[in-house]
């Protein structure tokens, strides 16, 4: 059994092609460092990330999750971001109806020269599930 003092959360960043991956990987060309523990996942848009994606990541464990897309008006493919900030309001609301908690999703948008924004942000969503603590589902699941 990990002790509290020694767990560190799970976070998965959703970032879309166009802004928010090219920001991530202008934050790592300039060596801007952000926490470990965040995995990044490279998606086409986040238009076309389904909420089964994201409610099955928590259903798996996963403590935290981070949406990371174009600025508001400024998707590659239009409305993509739109659709996916109401899925993700949609599924924190989910996450308070089944006692998982809000807090843990979290939608961002950014451009791909915001670096320093990317790394902000990442680091936030870490050190608020910090502060929640172990996604409750994890103990149902067999690690």
């Amino acid at each position: 059994m990990i002790e509290s003092n020694q767990w560190e959360p799970e976070i998965i960043a959703f970032c879309c092609n166009y802004c928010a991956y090219a920001a991530a990987d202008l934050a790592g060309s300039k060596r801007m460092q952000y926490p470990v523990n965040v995995r990044i996942i490279h998606t086409p848009c986040t238009g076309k990330i389904e909420m089964e994606h994201i409610l099955e990541a928590f259903e798996k464990g996963i403590d935290g999750i981070l949406v990371a897309g174009c600025l508001e008006g400024g998707c590659h493919f239009l409305e993509g971001n739109l659709r996916a900030r109401k899925r993700t309001d949609r599924i924190r609301e989910m996450l308070d109806e089944i006692g998982v908690g809000r807090e843990r999703l979290k939608m961002v948008n950014f451009s791909a020269a915001m670096a320093p924004t990317f790394v902000e942000r990442v680091k936030e969503i870490v050190e608020t599930v910090r502060a929640l603590g172990p996604n409750p589902l994890r103990e149902s699941v067999k690690v």
